[in-house]
């Protein structure tokens, strides 16, 4: 049996085109997540054992093939989600702070 016989992933070097397909539909679900390109190659490396600059490598001929759609896409997702968040609480944190101890 091959050693990554129970991994999903069709073999990139018995079958390229399929490989390929796969890592174009993982990303596309990335994208109905509104994940950004930094998001998804963290959860294809993380989930599905795919090394970055694969994921990068078709992320950026899909954006080749699809440049209207990325563009509107990338319009769409927050450049940085966490930070936008995280700095949207801080001043009720520290405000709930300075009514604690005072």
């Amino acid at each position: 049996m091959h050693p990554n016989a129970h991994h999903f992933l069709p073999c990139f070097h018995c079958h390229p085109h399929a490989h390929v397909r796969t890592i174009q539909h993982l990303i596309e679900r990335c994208l109905l997540l509104h994940m950004s390109r930094d998001e998804c190659v963290k959860a294809l490396a993380r989930h599905a054992n795919i090394r970055p600059l694969i994921t990068l490598t078709v992320w950026k001929e899909l954006q080749k093939e699809n440049t209207e759609f990325f563009r509107a896409y990338l319009r769409t997702i927050p450049r940085k989600p966490f930070l936008a968040k995280f700095r949207r609480s801080v001043p009720t944190i520290t405000r709930r702070r300075q009514r604690h101890w005072r």
